[in-house]
């Protein structure tokens, strides 16, 4: 097994080259948004009550909004997933009898409750309409349908879904997005939302730049560096950004208040680490990638092509390989490696899902992590790594437990 882990690193350097040089471009991002916001030991500071006035919270939401080239951000351990957050946005941006669109398939799973519930407070019930158009067989979006559907319905809000979620397809790029959003702007001026989960700072655009109007995502990804507790944030237009407290917190008062008295350090310092972090989980991703394909396994990515966010998924043949691979993920962790993970129903999922995150933070998926949908295809999505060396180690005990099944 020695031997194919330095044969696949061999065959990793120059992707690992180019991840070196991205989160190089980035952490010089970070420190400037940092260093031009003057941020400061005071900023760590909790708060109470109202939480009026709150420089610590305030300074969180301007170095994300610099960093991300936003106008205005929200960024709060008040958020509580990232499904929180997107949902948030809908909520604050849609009306009843609005219709809205996704054009890069059926959002993740998690969604579901949310967009198309019954009597639980979903869009449906407050009389949102919503429709889809899938990616083709290229992981590419279907350009034609999207125009065809823009030009017989008046969206209000458009909703792109960057990650693969439990799809057998590649992450969006950036040029996609950009490209697609182009395209669009020939027919609607309909905001255009990017759930951002999974790719942040793996290249060196994110989704504002390329003309997004909202990003969001979850601070246990990539933004919180290993290192934030919680949270999730939603970056872009200043006045969608209000719309959106006011929807978060209430009318009228939006995010002028919001207290917490742990403080805000973990969440400063793990925004700061997160260009390296995402680095090292990208490179442990691709190590993942290129030892299973040498084992005769289909990934995604594939040998040959660019990671545009940290996960990689493994195709097995049978489900014993799939709950053994979760169960080598769980085996390799530093915390709760002596648990078994079986799969079974979890909220907001069709099916039983198997989850192996042996972490610091609990369910944070920039630690080591796997999960999947027990269903055929049997397909494990591996994220996360704090360190590539421990990515490494955990490679290793995945391909010896494989070999026994």
């Amino acid at each position: 097994m020695t031997d194919i882990i330095a044969k696949a690193e061999q065959l990793s350097a120059k992707e690992f080259q180019k991840i070196e040089a991205t989160a190089y471009f980035n952490q010089e991002k970070v420190l400037t948004a940092f260093q031009n916001n003057r941020i400061a030991a005071r900023h760590f500071a909790g708060s109470s009550g109202y939480g009026y006035d709150d420089i610590g919270r305030d300074g969180l939401c301007a170095i994300f909004a610099e960093t991300f080239k936003a106008e205005a951000a929200i960024v709060s351990p008040l958020i509580a997933s990232g499904t929180h957050a997107i949902s948030s946005v809908l909520y604050g941006l849609l009306r009843p009898k609005d219709s809205f669109l996704a054009i890069s398939g059926k959002p993740y799973d998690t969604l579901d409750d949310v967009i198309s519930g019954q009597n639980n407070g979903s869009l449906k019930d407050f009389g949102i309409k919503f429709d889809f158009v899938d990616l083709n067989e290229k992981s590419e979006f279907k350009i034609d349908e999207i125009i065809s559907k823009l030009k017989t319905t008046q969206y209000k809000l458009l909703f792109i879904q960057r990650s693969r979620g439990y799809n057998w397809r590649n992450a969006l790029s950036i040029s996609q997005i950009e490209n697609i959003i182009k395209e669009i702007r020939k027919y609607t001026d309909a905001p255009i939302v990017v759930d951002n989960c999974y790719g942040e700072f793996v290249e060196t655009k994110e989704p504002i730049e390329v003309g997004a109007d909202i990003i969001v995502g979850s601070l246990i990804k990539n933004p919180g560096g290993g290192i934030a507790p919680t949270g999730g944030y939603i970056a872009g237009k200043e006045s969608l950004v209000a719309q959106i407290g006011y929807r978060l917190t209430a009318p009228g008062i939006g995010c002028e208040v919001g207290s917490y008295a742990h403080g805000y350090r973990e969440f400063y310092q793990g925004f700061f680490m997160a260009p390296h972090i995402t680095a090292q989980a990208l490179k442990g991703s691709i190590l993942f990638g290129h030892v299973f394909n040498i084992l005769g396994y289909e990934t995604l990515p594939k040998p040959d092509e660019q990671c545009h966010d940290i996960i990689c998924s493994i195709k097995f043949k049978k489900r014993e390989e799939l709950i053994a691979f979760c169960q080598a993920i769980q085996a390799s962790s530093p915390i709760d490696s002596f648990a078994v993970p079986e799969p079974y129903d979890m909220p907001g999922y069709n099916d039983p899902v198997i989850m192996a995150a042996g972490t610091f933070v609990q369910g944070a998926s920039i630690e080591l992590s796997a999960d999947s949908p027990v269903k055929a295809p049997y397909i494990a999505y591996f994220q996360g790594g704090l360190t590539y060396e421990h990515v490494k180690i955990a490679v290793k005990k995945c391909a010896e437990t494989l070999k026994n099944i």
